[in-house]
Formats: C-alpha cells, structure tokens, sequence
C-alpha cells in the first residue's frame, strides 16, 4: 500500500528539515521532497492531506517499564491522593468496584510521601484499616520503595527478624515492622506478589499500548524484564499482540535464561520484541532520598548521602557480562556518586577491551550527573538518558533535598548538549505518564510546579529536545538506519501533531496534541 502526505509541515529531522510530501509505501519510507515531484511517481498512492498540520518521525520511548505501565491498569491508582485518608478511600472503592474477593492481593499505585500532608509513607496500620482480609502492597510513584499491610507480611514470610537485604531497608520502629521497604528490599518482595490472571494482563498490555501511542510513541523499553515476566511475553508474541516495537533490558543475573527463552530477539525484532541489553540498578531515587551522593542531603543527619545498590565488584562482573554477551548495558543512576561508580567500571572495561564503547553503555535518569563528570561521559561514549520531567513533578522537592544551586543541575541537559554528548529523554513510565511534549516543555523551560525556573543556563533549544526523543533515541537503540527520522528507506514510524513545536510559544508546548501515530505505516493511535 502507497500512502503520500502533503500539506503541512514535514519536519524530517534530517539535515534538509522540511519537506513538502513523504511517501510511504509498503510500511517504509520510499521518498520524502517535492509533492509535484513524488505525485507523479506514485500517481495511485492514497493521498493524505495534513491539512496545515505537523508530521514527525515517531517519538522513541528511550526508558520506561512497558509491563509496569500495563500493571498500572490493573491497579488502584493513588497519584492525586493529598493524604491517608484519602489512600484508604481510593483502596477501599477500588476492592468495592472489583467485588476483590478476601485473600486477593490488591496493589495501590503512585502514592508519593511529598505530596500528603503527613509528610510521610503510609504504615501498616493504614493499610490494615482498609482491609485485614486482602494482602495489600503500596508502590511509591517512583518505584522504588513501597508499604505493606500486615496480611502481605505474613504472606511474604516477614518479621521483624527478617534482615534487609544489601542495598535495600525494611522499616522497623521500636523492634516492630512499620510495612516500609525500600530498593532492594521493596523489589525483592515485589516480585514475590502474585500476578494478576493472564487474560487480565494481556488486556491491560492491549491499553497500555494505547496509552504510549496516544503520546506519539512508536517504540517501548521494558526497563527491567525478571524472569517472571518470560509467561507474558511468550504469551504476547504466540498471540502477535505487540503492535509497537519492545525493548527489553532484562538483569544481568537473568540475562542468560531469558535470551534462551527469546532465542529468536536477541538483538533483533521477533513479532515486535527485542532484547536489547541488561540492566542494573547503582542506587535509589532523589524525591524519596536515596539516590547515592557525593555529598550530603539537605540538612541530613550524620552526613546521609544515600547508599549504593551494588558493590563496585558487583558491577565489574555486570559489565564484564553484557560485554561477552554482547549486550548494551543499562545502569539506573540517579545520584552522582552513582554516576562516578558507574564511569569508574566502564574506565576500567574499557581498559581490558577498547571496543567496550561500541556496546554504547546508558546511564538511565542522571538526575545529578555533574558538569565536572560530563567530560568522561563523553570521552566514554556513555548516553545519558535524563529524566527531565522531574524537574516540573518534583524540582520543589529537590530544593529542599538539595539546596538551590544542586537542584538547578538536575537534568543538566544543557551543559551535556555543550559538550556535544548525545542524550536522550523518557519519562519512566508508569512513575509518569509517557507525554513525550511535556518532558520536551520540560526541557526548554525547566519550570518547576511552584512556577521557580530550575537552571535556567540548562534550557535547551526545542530542536535539541526533538531530538533527544528521535534521533537520539534512534541511536540509543542502534536503530539509526530505520528510526529516528523520515529519510527513504526507514520505517514509516509517524506522528502527526495540531501544532509546530518549533513555532509556538514555548510555554504552549505542553499544549499540542498528538493527532495521529503510524507505525510501519499503520495508524495504531487516532485522536
């Protein structure tokens, strides 16, 4: 099937910029150029007027938990809730719609301690208010730390003698369990909870797709993919119900059991799924105080400066099995003494096997990246992948977590663009929904929810940040010769936009919708 749009703006993403027609046929661009010129070469294409409107290559999600997204469906959602009260409200309804029967599990999702006026995680004992007959699990927005109720602890054989595992923290106060966890105690137990019937789960994969193609994104990371996460995608590939492209980045502990399982998306494209790389996890999160610093927290008592996840030999080994599996290693970096771990283990592969670089080695989130760092990233061939929206949802937080001058270099997009290192965007989703158009707000006006202007010597060009969700993102895969941008020959990967984020108004960028997203010249999403 040939399909040729004209009539609005075609921004190619390319060095031409802009083009009057593209012209796909059979899901791949065939040309882009001349509309009188590329009429007459396919003179029985559908035509598609755009009608003033704007054509993008597909956004590219460069980080996000695509089953986590689908779970959150499944989930009572707990993101606006402003205290307890509240919490034990939107739980105890979510039980009542479902007719949840006693002894099923329910999980609570997006709860976030800075927003409730308690100014603190929900205990047990909230929990137990809501139900003593339903194991209940809390899961903090960022997904780092959760709550459980008393019922779940039993269940997942906890007590107060139980020790943390390295890396993680399971409250306790006065020798007793507060249902608090954290990192790697709080992931460990997660995934411990039963999941949710598979009919559901695949339903719920079905509208999370939606959701991400509603945002104008074509291509999805599965961040972290454990082992019990193999049942659903066997599942969703014998059904061939992937209609956009997923990236998975399994741990490195299970790296070699899940290629055996996907023997066929190892590095390639089974029925829309690939595996890409591994994954690891350096420390925790900034809003919730446990991202690894250099130097202290905020007024922190006895110089906090939140902790690691992984030993250093830990992370040698780690990286010495991405580079003989040949897979692109992932690191969640949040905190800059993280961020030095990190560069510090790739310095070192890199001097046993100089093509260590080729693996093109991500530092997922690089909140606190510092400038002083930035010049190693580069000689490194490191990709930051900064989670820029944290400065609107949480820059008032990370003011008081770490002084003005710290929070105005979180997301330091623009000292990385200085320096010509190529960076990517994403959103982390479920922890914030994937809206690719506000996190390129973000970006450009790095305004926080109280309306303060967090580093403004950071702001970026809007092309720049374009470019971090195609391109960029594009190579962050090494997909480059099929994504990122409308040349002939790529995938006819689309969006098309009400507005022109290169002409508007910057504080309106948030504002454009996205109209329509193709994928391999499908239309998958229409407004």
């Amino acid at each position: 099937m040939k399909m040729l749009y004209y009539g609005g703006t075609i921004h190619t993403m390319e060095e031409n910029g802009q083009a009057e027609a593209l012209l796909v046929e059979n899901g791949v661009i065939a040309a882009v150029g001349d509309y009188e010129r590329l009429h007459a070469r396919a003179k029985d294409a559908a035509e598609i007027n755009l009608d003033g409107r704007v054509l993008l290559p597909a956004f590219i999600d460069a980080h996000s938990h695509f089953s986590g997204a689908a779970y959150a469906m499944l989930q009572a959602p707990l993101g606006e809730t402003v205290n307890f009260s509240e919490i034990e409200g939107a739980l105890t309804r979510f039980i009542t719609d479902n007719r949840v029967p006693d002894g099923q599990w329910v999980v609570g999702k997006g709860y976030d301690q800075n927003a409730l006026a308690e100014q603190q995680h929900p205990t047990r004992e909230v929990l137990d208010r809501v139900s003593a007959h339903h194991p209940i699990m809390l899961v903090h927005q960022s997904g780092h730390m959760g709550v459980f109720n008393t019922l779940a602890l039993e269940l997942l054989g906890v007590t107060p003698d139980t020790p943390a595992p390295e890396g993680g923290a399971i409250g306790k106060e006065n020798g007793q369990l507060t249902g608090y966890m954290e990192e790697n105690a709080f992931l460990q137990y997660q995934q411990k909870v039963p999941a949710p019937d598979l009919a559901d789960l695949l339903d719920a994969c079905r509208r999370a797709q939606q959701l991400y193609a509603s945002y104008g994104i074509a291509t999805v990371q599965e961040g972290m993919m454990p082992e019990s996460l193999v049942g659903l995608y066997q599942a969703l590939l014998a059904h061939r119900l992937l209609e956009l492209d997923v990236i998975a980045y399994p741990g490195v502990d299970v790296l070699d059991d899940i290629c055996d399982a996907f023997p066929e998306a190892v590095r390639r494209y089974d029925r829309h799924f690939k595996l890409g790389g591994c994954k690891m996890f350096l420390d925790g999160s900034p809003q919730g105080r446990t991202a690894w610093l250099r130097a202290p927290y905020q007024d922190a008592a006895d110089g906090y400066c939140g902790y690691p996840t992984m030993t250093d030999e830990a992370l040698r080994q780690a990286l010495t099995t991405a580079y003989r599996s040949g897979m692109q290693p992932l690191a969640h970096c949040n905190g800059d003494a993280a961020a030095a771990q990190y560069l510090a283990a790739i310095a070192a592969a890199e001097k046993k096997r100089s093509d260590f670089r080729d693996l093109r080695p991500v530092m997922i989130h690089a909140q606190l990246l510092a400038r002083d760092q930035m010049d190693e990233v580069a000689r490194l061939g490191v990709i930051p992948s900064f989670f820029i929206a944290h400065i609107h949802q949480w820059g008032d937080v990370h003011i008081r977590n770490f002084g003005m001058e710290r929070a105005s270099r979180i997301s330091a997009a623009g000292s990385a663009l200085a320096r010509g290192i190529p960076f990517t965007f994403h959103q982390d989703a479920p922890v914030l929904p994937p809206d690719m158009l506000h996190t390129i707000w973000c970006a450009v006006q790095r305004e926080t929810k109280d309306g303060v202007t967090l580093g403004a010597d950071e702001r970026i060009p809007v092309m720049d940040a374009l470019r971090a969700v195609t391109v960029n993102a594009a190579r962050q895969y090494f997909e480059e010769e099929r994504k990122g941008s409308l040349r002939p020959g790529k995938t006819a990967d689309l969006v098309l936009l009400d507005a022109d984020p290169l002409t508007v108004s910057a504080d309106k960028l948030r504002d454009i919708r996205v109209l329509e997203t193709v994928k391999a010249g499908e239309t998958v999403f229409r407004a």
